[in-house]
């Protein structure tokens, strides 16, 4: 035997009458809560993509601006930070793509496609390809 309350107006109501509503009103907040919820890690994944990849443009750059270092060392520096969190596809360009004595400014370039580094699924992100990028003056004697 239910217990009876009273409402607002002044009738009688049974204490279980909203059990049903709470289900429907969780039915109707829940998709809505959970599409936040992945939105919110998709965009905090990009920031530390993000994040990642300027950090491994600028230690990339330190390698090659010292004397001896070649474009292929800085790429594989470049590699072995992505590598760290994971990202796919990136690519990595390193201007000019011979260091030579002659050389006075050193760019590295990361590109960072999202669609292949989406956390959940590439639905807010997917089209967006991270670009970082980092020039330095090389130490090299002229």
């Amino acid at each position: 035997m239910e217990a009876e309350t009273l409402n607002r107006n002044g009738r009688r109501t049974r204490r279980g009458a909203r059990r049903g509503a709470a289900v429907v009103e969780f039915a109707l907040t829940a998709p809505l809560f959970v599409l936040f919820l992945m939105a919110a890690f998709e965009f905090g994944w990009l920031n530390v993509l993000r994040h990642t990849a300027d950090n491994a443009a600028y230690e990339a750059a330190r390698n090659a601006m010292v004397p001896g270092a070649t474009a292929a060392e800085a790429k594989s520096k470049a590699d072995a930070i992505l590598n760290i969190v994971g990202a796919r596809n990136a690519v990595v360009t390193v201007s000019p793509a011979v260091i030579d004595s002659s050389t006075d400014k050193v760019t590295v370039t990361v590109d960072v496609p999202m669609k292949d580094n989406a956390l959940v699924v590439a639905k807010f992100t997917g089209k967006t390809t991270l670009r970082s990028s980092a020039t330095l003056r090389t130490e090299r004697a002229e």
